[in-house]
């Protein structure tokens, strides 16, 4: 059954500095349309620029995420994507008015309970998933980082961390279904080994952090008057060693409360891919600058598999055959243009024409060298998208297409050809109105595309 997008049902505020620039920074989530997806709008800036969730804008993952579009940035964005994410959102606008979003206690959780009171809405717009179909795997030699993607019934997870430490070396992490996010992994702080403190402090860096929104790990000696020193450089009271190996300035929400952070930075940087994901990711080492590039190559295959020829079997049976068709459809010899459909869903159809050198039209054009016209070709196309259209309907309709853009012929279609049609719906029907979106392939090349616009009229004895 297909799942409806979704949207915040009502707007809400989130404030609080920034962990490295240590500006107070105000974001306000707002309802978007459908088809929107997760957008950044730097209100204080000229112009109100928009920065789109999109991995092909992060500019730096030293120290967390950072996009950047014509100038404009916003960091540290992770925590929020993810608890966008894990409430299980599509749509929403963010509003922002500094560079760097709010660190707070260093997990989602405030933004996951903003959420729940704001409330998430059904859109009428279907939900598009990024299936995995098959294993997609990276290696990053610079920082060990092994990310593996494999098919799954949900968006599940698997996180290993490891660290040359004595205190947190190997921890794992495991999220079965995205909708457990709220309980498993939102409350889950961000950490940092306090010999790292001192050096960020130095490089002008953490401005905003302090020992409230992180989990700080000490795994070798040190003394009181270190840890003073760096108490009253974070502005923070003075706290002591836990025998565990942590500060004793907060306690751990799970014993494995790293590598659960790990897995919600996976997840809030995975979302800069921009596409909903059904599958199981496992990653060994993740870090902001692998789960990112690890996003790229996930956008490559889905770019790659988009562009690529339906897959069906030649010898199943359709989903509608020639006397279905001509149930549905008025056109007849010559110039009925469809042989079968082999699949059909709420939004896309694929069928089937075969070309032979019997086809009528093969007599004028051209006689000594027959290729199909491409009129006929969009002709092919249009008729399948009316397929698509009148087999939802229990009376009697017809389609008749008023409009066609951006039409592109790429390789000759001749004898013997197969013809692949795939016509997807590109928003809902409304009011008579519907506009798809059309490839027609020979093997795994795409010979002609297109885009339609067609009214939708039910017939007058119907």
């Amino acid at each position: 059954m297909l799942e409806k997008q979704k949207t915040l049902a009502q707007s809400f505020k989130i404030e609080g500095k920034g962990l490295h620039t240590g500006v107070l920074t105000t974001m306000t989530f707002l309802p978007a349309p459908v088809n929107h997806g997760f957008k950044f709008k730097r209100v204080d800036l000229d112009g109100q620029p928009v920065i789109d969730a999109d991995v092909d804008l992060v500019v730096d993952t030293s120290r967390g995420t950072l996009l950047e579009k014509d100038g404009a940035r916003i960091g540290t964005i992770e925590h929020a994507l993810a608890a966008l994410v894990g409430m299980d959102l599509d749509n929403v606008m963010i509003e922002v008015n500094n560079e760097e979003a709010p660190i707070i206690d260093g997990s989602s959780k405030y933004f996951v309970e903003a959420i729940e009171k704001a409330g998430v809405v059904e859109q009428e717009a279907d939900r598009d998933y990024f299936e995995i179909t098959e294993k997609v795997e990276m290696f990053d030699p610079k920082s060990g980082s092994h990310i593996v993607a494999l098919p799954d019934t949900d968006y599940c997870l698997n996180v290993m961390i490891s660290f040359p430490s004595a205190v947190l070396n190997n921890q794992y992490a495991t999220l079965d279904s995205i909708h457990d996010f709220r309980k498993e992994v939102a409350e889950c702080r961000t950490f940092v080994f306090v010999r790292e403190i001192e050096f960020l402090l130095n490089h002008n860096l953490i401005k905003g952090g302090d020992l409230n929104n992180a989990i700080v790990i000490i795994d070798r000696e040190i003394s009181q008057e270190a840890l003073d020193r760096l108490a009253d450089l974070t502005n923070h009271p003075r706290v002591e060693v836990k025998p565990q190996g942590i500060l004793n300035n907060l306690e751990l929400h799970f014993d494995n409360e790293c590598a659960r952070h790990k897995l919600l930075d996976v997840i809030g940087d995975l979302a800069l891919f921009g596409k909903r994901i059904k599958g199981r990711i496992i990653a060994t080492k993740p870090g902001h600058g692998p789960n990112t590039l690890f996003a790229k190559e996930l956008k490559k295959v889905w770019k790659k598999s988009i562009a690529g020829a339906p897959k069906y079997d030649l010898t199943a049976k359709p989903l509608m055959d020639i006397a279905r068709i001509q149930e549905l459809l008025p056109h007849r010899y010559p110039f009925l243009l469809v042989d079968k459909v082999m699949s059909i869903e709420e939004n896309e159809i694929v069928g089937v024409k075969n070309i032979s050198i019997n086809e009528p039209f093969f007599q004028g054009h051209f006689p000594e060298e027959p290729v199909m016209p491409g009129v006929l070709l969009i002709e092919a196309m249009a008729q399948c998208g009316g397929l698509l259209v009148l087999n939802q309907k229990v009376e009697k309709y017809s389609t008749y297409f008023i409009r066609v853009d951006n039409v592109k012929f790429r390789q000759k279609v001749v004898p013997g050809d197969t013809l692949l049609f795939k016509l997807t719906l590109t928003s809902p029907i409304r009011r008579g109105i519907a506009n798809m979106k059309g490839l027609t392939y020979v093997g795994d090349k795409i010979v002609a595309e297109g885009e339609f616009m067609a009214q939708i009229v039910k017939k007058a004895d119907s």
